[in-house]
């Protein structure tokens, strides 16, 4: 089965394509949208190829008394109080200023994305503009915000953290029925951070044989960019990647375990060398081995002087460089074989030589 082909503005997520890179600013613009213009521009010089953030008021997202599901709000600093506490920290950005935020992405050539928590909030999207959506992993089973994002026609960028396989087929199943095919499945685990050891990609794996016509990426919670690269190794064709330029503020509980632009464009460069490794699955000599298979293979060579009419034993001969007469394939054919010629030592031989 062929893979679909999505299309978000000029770039396209495919099996054989380019991985496609969001770099998540989450809430690390800390409510200013100056900031989030700022850390967006950085993401467009590392080369991103979409900036997002995330759309959501607490009181809409969770209730008063919902407990926490992470252990650190900072690095070293464990978490405290509850999700409401945090969320209604960090929700302060105001919903007017993403037309600023899609301006300027236009311009950078970056897209601008968001993960809507509400259907309130995907309508604000809609009056943006943006042409796709990110589902975060916990809404895979809220079905009525999954009809409603389907319903736009656009493309969906979905993550499956602490689903099942069965669940994720019902929310495929259920996105395709509502007239929506265009969806990339992030294998996930939302644990923040994710130790390595936790990170399961060969469940990435099985997404790729379970939904062969889709893309299949990794929306990563570890710390680094180890574990990302390895993804794409694996045939990853999306990245998600928390993404920050002020690690060390303590304001979003995401900067801490995010990438900075210096890493962002390590891991991004990264990524377009090992698509280019990766090369053709068909096992043949490259045309950069050219010379080396010519000259760096053994020949049949002269270990000592052989007068014309002498049969050849193997004391005789010697296996070495360049490889451009008979193969030590053939050593053994040529044993008995007797010299048509005089050959001198250190001689590269050719069938002409013997008979």
């Amino acid at each position: 089965m062929q893979s679909r082909i999505i299309k978000i503005g000029k770039k396209e997520i495919s099996r054989e394509g380019k991985t496609y890179i969001i770099a998540e600013g989450a809430t690390n613009h800390e409510g200013d949208v100056m900031l989030g213009i700022a850390q967006m521009r950085e993401a467009a010089k590392a080369g991103a190829d979409a900036f997002k953030i995330q759309t959501y008021t607490a009181d809409e997202l969770v209730t008063k008394d919902a407990p926490r599901f992470w252990d650190y709000e900072a690095k070293d600093k464990p978490a405290t109080g509850t999700q409401y506490n945090t969320y209604s920290r960090v929700d302060e950005l105001p919903w007017e200023t993403y037309d600023e935020f899609k301006k300027e992405a236009d311009r950078l050539g970056i897209e601008f994305m968001s993960t809507p928590f509400s259907i309130r909030a995907l309508k604000r999207l809609e009056e943006v503009g943006v042409r796709a959506y990110k589902i975060a992993s916990c809404d895979i089973t809220n079905f009525p915000l999954l009809k409603a994002v389907a319903k736009t026609g656009k493309p969906i960028v979905l993550s499956t953290g602490i689903s099942t396989m069965k669940e994720v087929h019902e929310a495929v199943d259920f996105i395709n029925n509502q007239g929506n095919e265009d969806i990339v499945l992030l294998h996930c685990t939302i644990t923040y951070p994710t130790p390595p050891e936790h990170s399961n990609l060969r469940a990435m794996q099985s997404l790729m044989k379970e939904f062969p016509e889709l893309p299949i990426g990794l929306s990563d919670h570890t710390i680094g960019i180890t574990v990302p690269l390895a993804a794409v190794a694996l045939g990853a064709r999306c990245i998600e990647k928390h993404y920050t330029t002020k690690k060390e503020s303590e304001w979003s509980p995401d900067n801490w375990l995010a990438v900075d632009p210096r890493e962002l464009k390590e891991m991004v460069d990264s990524f377009r060398t090992i698509e280019k490794a990766m090369g053709s699955p068909e096992k043949k000599p490259t045309l950069t081995e050219e010379r080396a298979y010519k000259f760096a293979r053994r020949s049949v060579v002269s270990a000592k002087q052989i007068k014309k009419g002498t049969t050849i034993i193997e004391e005789m001969l010697i296996c070495k460089r360049p490889g451009t007469g008979i193969s030590p394939k053939q050593y053994w054919d040529l044993i008995g074989m007797k010299a048509k010629q005089d050959i001198k030592e250190d001689v590269v031989l050719e069938w002409g030589m013997v008979e």
